[in-house]
């Protein structure tokens, strides 16, 4: 039986978008041009957008038409304590990692992470800020902070390629466990630097505090993502 015309638009629409000729932000033709494109009327167009609406991949803006903004979601593990290596090894992902920061700083600079670390003023930590992108448009924004006195520095090829790796095989850390929290956050200044413009400028922000085996609070990260890529999954079972 022939497919009707608006599961044909709609199907082919998507199919552009999943193979990414559509990408995050593009604007789909006018309905004029779909209607002469497909040779169908305004209604069977405006049916097939309407699905795609209905599915989150397309959002009808005023002024600007149909926009694109489906994006690929990863499903990064959130209960666990594993390095972004081993979840890109895992998930086979594709990221590309750049590091664009690696200092030393005195924790008195960083009040929410002198904090959460419980250190003196002028404790010393190697701050290190990273971004992970795929076809160079940076996905998530990661910032560490360790106690200088446990991980004397990390050079920027090993911040490339897996910190964990290195504290774990070479400075024999025995990193044992972590607490974290989600939040959901408006761009902030330096996250329009590092993310760019979007139509929903929002992270998923979570913040780890980790430990090692006998209880040192050694590390603190920030690990933002875009809120439209962002999400986890936890079985629970009731009591």
């Amino acid at each position: 039986m022939k497919q009707k015309k608006f599961l044909t638009i709609y199907n082919e629409l998507k199919s552009n978008i999943l193979t990414q000729d559509l990408n995050y932000g593009n604007q789909l033709p006018s309905e004029y041009d779909l209607v002469s494109t497909y040779d169908a009327s305004r209604e069977t167009v405006r049916k097939a957008l309407h699905m795609l609406e209905q599915d989150g991949m397309i959002q009808k803006i005023r002024g600007k038409g149909s926009v694109v903004i489906y994006q690929e979601i990863t499903e990064f593990p959130f209960s666990e304590l594993i390095s972004f290596k081993e979840v890109k090894e895992e998930l086979d992902l594709k990221h590309e990692t750049n590091v664009i920061l690696n200092e030393i700083v005195e924790a008195q600079a960083f009040p929410e992470v002198q904090r959460e670390l419980e250190v003196s003023d002028n404790e010393k930590l190697v701050h290190i800020q990273r971004t992970r992108s795929i076809h160079n448009k940076v996905k998530i924004f990661d910032e560490d902070f360790f106690l200088k006195s446990v991980v004397e520095a990390i050079t920027k090829g090993i911040a490339q390629d897996s910190i964990y790796a290195y504290l774990e095989n070479k400075l024999k850390l025995d990193i044992s466990y972590s607490s974290k929290a989600i939040t959901f956050e408006s761009f902030s200044s330096l996250d329009y630097e590092i993310f760019g413009n979007h139509l929903t400028p929002f992270t998923a922000t979570v913040r780890s505090t980790v430990f090692l085996k006998d209880t040192t609070c050694f590390q603190y990260n920030i690990s933002k993502h875009l809120a439209t890529e962002f999400k986890f999954k936890e079985f629970s079972r009731r009591r």
